[in-house]
């Protein structure tokens, strides 16, 4: 049976990130994705003009719909919004047989906020402990754990800072970083530097969500989180590389590069 990928986030109608990224690069990757939708934004190449939190009940009839039926091979979480949500998608999480990816979404490329400053308590006690990996990115390292990374030689504390809170594995996201896009990977005991060229491209809406996306789908296929995670690096980064313009601000990766 094709392998099965739960996505758990937040509508973007724009469809470069958020749910709609994630379903194009289950697509890609030869997953079959579903999704949970736990906010609508509306949202497009400029920012976010609005966005509206789903009822917690809503969000769990359609993860139970999911999983009771048709079973997952990993899941994944984005935009949570509240920290009545982040706490019910980590119950829902924790009661299932699954890995979880789980991408600590703070703000969006824009700089629009999309997670209350309330949840962060919930997302450090409730959800990260429940993360097979966590992707944060430097923004989200600082907003979770106070750690600020100016230098590739920091990106160790900002892991060991998250891993703090539980999470099985962290990949500290250095994209923000001067230079090549290094990434480190780590559980604590063992390391793993991923480091791929930058690409001159300011198309990059999606990069965060369709990163994750790609960890869980490789993970679902059966790979080991550092194999999972090396795979899904090689992905976002022809994604970038072949990243779009697309209205009249900051265009989305292309999720079907591989396919052309």
């Amino acid at each position: 049976m094709i392998p099965r990928v739960l996505t758990v986030a937040g509508s973007d109608s724009g469809g470069g990130a958020g749910i709609q990224a994630d379903l194009k690069t289950m697509l890609a990757l030869g997953v079959h994705g579903m999704s949970v939708v736990t906010a609508i934004t509306a949202q497009n190449s400029l920012g976010v003009q609005g966005a509206w939190p789903l009822p917690v009940e809503t969000v769990r009839a359609q993860y139970r719909s999911v999983v009771d039926d048709i079973g997952v091979q990993a899941v994944k979480t984005g935009m949570l919004a509240s920290a009545e949500l982040v706490e019910e998608v980590a119950a829902l999480i924790g009661a299932t047989d699954a890995p979880a990816v789980v991408d600590p979404v703070g703000v969006s490329k824009h700089g629009d906020p999309l997670l209350a400053q309330s949840a962060l308590a919930s997302v450090r006690e409730r959800l990260l402990p429940v993360a097979t990996v966590a992707t944060p990115n430097l923004d989200e390292v600082t907003q979770l754990t106070g750690v600020r990374v100016v230098s590739e030689e920091q990106l160790p504390e900002a892991a060991a800072a998250i891993l703090a809170y539980g999470p099985r594995w962290v990949l500290i996201k250095g994209g923000h970083l001067a230079g090549d896009a290094v990434d480190l990977l780590t559980d604590g005991s063992e390391e793993h530097w991923l480091r791929a060229p930058r690409h001159d491209n300011r198309h990059t809406h999606g990069t965060g969500c369709t990163l994750a996306s790609a960890i869980a789908s490789e993970l679902a296929k059966g790979r080991s989180v550092p194999e999972a995670v090396t795979e899904a690096k090689a992905y976002v980064t022809g994604a970038i590389r072949a990243g779009f313009s697309l209205g009249g601000g900051i265009g989305p990766v292309d999720h079907g590069w591989r396919l052309r």
